[in-house]
């Protein structure tokens, strides 16, 4: 049996889905796998055993490959399992893609349900963080790119609106548009600090008193459950909920496992 393991993604710029592939990337590595994360961009080049999309060998005897937010003409023939795995709704939409997969794996039931192509979940494997030592007061954080889907807009009115004057966003403008007609009116009238995307998120949740969180749709609301593991108070719109479940890093690899090698 081959244990080794390709994934294979579109996006490998700060984002969710770049985060969930790293620690999957690290878990399989720590576990005795070996792993490589390829991707276009080269900021998780420096957070796992990884490689740019570009230079990765594809069609490779026994091989098991990972793939995210691309299409390929045809199955590679000599890999061992190749496995479409997918973060997004409608930017993704797989029944718009002439199948080249054995299996499709979902982060939850709602995506899953939403794609309306049958397949498996298996949440993301949440980052290692633990509770934060000193509860700071009066810092509002605001986390995520900065796009209509993530409604930064909503999530800046409404810390101003519970009195917090210290208000800092985390992330990356990711709709220029969207960001000059709705957000940074609101960054310059509020003094609203533009952080952007940090890579050390203990240190970031270390900092904040609360977090709002105002998306329009998340397939895995990696934010709440970082909230969750640092003790760090949420507030996000019933809209950003996505019925999720988080699991153990061991039932994370269990699940990975049976789906590459069918343990």
């Amino acid at each position: 049996m081959s244990k080794k393991i390709k994934i294979l993604s579109g996006w490998s710029a700060p984002g969710g889905s770049t985060v969930a592939f790293i620690n999957l990337c690290n878990l399989f590595n720590e576990r005795g796998y070996d792993c490589t994360f390829y991707g276009p961009h080269d900021w998780h080049t420096r957070q796992c055993k990884s490689g740019y999309l570009d230079e990765c060998p594809v069609n490779e005897k026994d091989e098991n490959i990972i793939v995210h937010y691309l299409k390929f003409p045809s199955r590679p023939e000599e890999s061992n399992r190749v496995i479409l795995s997918c973060h997004e709704k409608n930017v993704f939409p797989i029944k718009d893609v002439p199948k080249f997969w054995d299996e499709v794996v979902y982060v939850s039931n709602t995506q899953m349900f939403w794609q309306g192509v049958g397949g498996k979940v298996i949440p993301n494997v949440v980052s290692d963080l633990h509770p934060k030592r000193e509860f700071m007061i009066g810092v509002a954080g605001i986390i995520g790119s900065i796009d209509p889907n993530k409604q930064t807009h909503l999530s800046i009115e409404r810390a101003v609106k519970d009195g917090f004057e210290t208000i800092n966003l985390f992330g990356q403008v990711t709709d220029e548009a969207y960001y000059n007609e709705k957000v940074k009116p609101l960054v310059e009238k509020h003094g609203v600090n533009m952080i952007g995307h940090v890579d050390n998120k203990q240190a970031m949740y270390d900092s904040l008193s609360k977090v709002y969180h105002s998306s329009a749709s998340e397939t895995f609301n990696f934010i709440k459950a970082e909230c969750e593991k640092t003790n760090t108070p949420y507030d996000g719109l019933e809209s950003a909920e996505s019925g999720a479940e988080i699991w153990t890093n061991t039932q994370v690899l269990n699940a990975w496992e049976d789906i590459l090698f069918g343990k």
